[in-house]
């Protein structure tokens, strides 16, 4: 089994364009069931409904549903996986219904924090101009902290005000960059040889290469810090503060979608509860006799 595993992973990799994140917690997911199923003395080849079961019920109480729920989901993907390599014949895992998951709004920034936010890097140096360009784009056009960190200097179009970026999936899409944005990138690129470049990555950590994931959360909890602005503030967090202002100031639902990259519709419609909890909080604040 080993080796249809390895094989699993190249095909995770090369046929679903899935990213090393994911395939890492697919790859965990996948161990810590082989390691429930050795010791029920279970072979993945002879998985039943009834393992599966059993398996999610020793998570609960340990893990959250949406966690369990990704759990179920690698479980599934890699038995149609063994179909499609022949070594089974029917995917016991689709017999064990989905958890549902609890239903959580999503973190966001007022346009108050958002702004001071921003507007904390010192730009008196080229790495303060970077971070402040880092939480303008971020800000201005929604991206994933992983589509970020991809954009070279071609993708960028700052005379049509767009920036082009490869998503889930290897889906590539065009998103608008504000002019606010667009403003920071410039300054910031003026400056960005002093960073000695190595690469046409758009943003370069202190030795010109290509800047990590984690150095922008780090960069995002920095400023935080900084601002003082009293919440966990994560990459993530600016991805939904950038839909739920575009939703409060009446932007298509259907349009934030393409611009967010969603495949489905329900995934971008989070945000319109965000929105009615303002509405509502805003309503008990004013209304007479609310």
């Amino acid at each position: 089994m080993i080796d249809f595993i390895k094989r699993f992973k190249n095909f995770l990799l090369s046929e679903r364009n899935y990213s090393d994140h994911t395939i890492r917690a697919y790859m965990s997911d996948l161990s810590q069931f082989g390691h429930f199923l050795t010791e029920r003395k279970v072979d993945f080849g002879n998985v039943r409904d009834i393992d599966i079961r059993a398996y999610l019920a020793r998570l609960y109480g340990n893990n959250s549903k949406s966690s369990i729920s990704r759990k179920l989901t690698t479980i599934r993907t890699f038995l149609d996986f063994l179909i499609r390599e022949g070594k089974i014949t029917s995917n016991s895992a689709k017999l064990v219904p989905t958890p549902k998951g609890e239903r959580r709004l999503p973190t966001f920034l007022t346009v108050d924090e958002t702004f001071k936010l921003v507007e904390t890097p010192d730009i008196s140096s080229v790495l303060g101009l970077r971070d402040r360009a880092i939480l303008e784009l971020l800000y201005s056009s929604g991206l994933r902290v992983s589509e970020l960190v991809g954009v070279c200097l071609k993708d960028l179009n700052l005379s049509a005000s767009f920036v082009k970026v490869l998503g889930k999936g290897g889906v590539e899409r065009i998103i608008p960059v504000g002019s606010k944005a667009a403003s920071a990138i410039e300054k910031y690129m003026d400056k960005r040889p002093e960073l000695k470049p190595k690469e046409d990555s758009l943003f370069l950590n202190s030795v010109g290469r290509r800047i990590t994931v984690r150095s922008i959360a780090r960069i995002v909890k920095k400023y935080t810090g900084i601002s003082g602005i009293p919440k966990n503030i994560s990459p993530h967090v600016l991805r939904h503060t950038f839909a739920t202002h575009l939703l409060g100031s009446g932007a298509d639902l259907r349009a934030i979608q393409e611009m967010l990259g969603h495949r489905n519709l329900s995934t971008t419609q989070r945000y319109t509860h965000a929105s009615i909890e303002k509405i509502m909080e805003i309503y008990d604040k004013t209304h007479p006799r609310a």
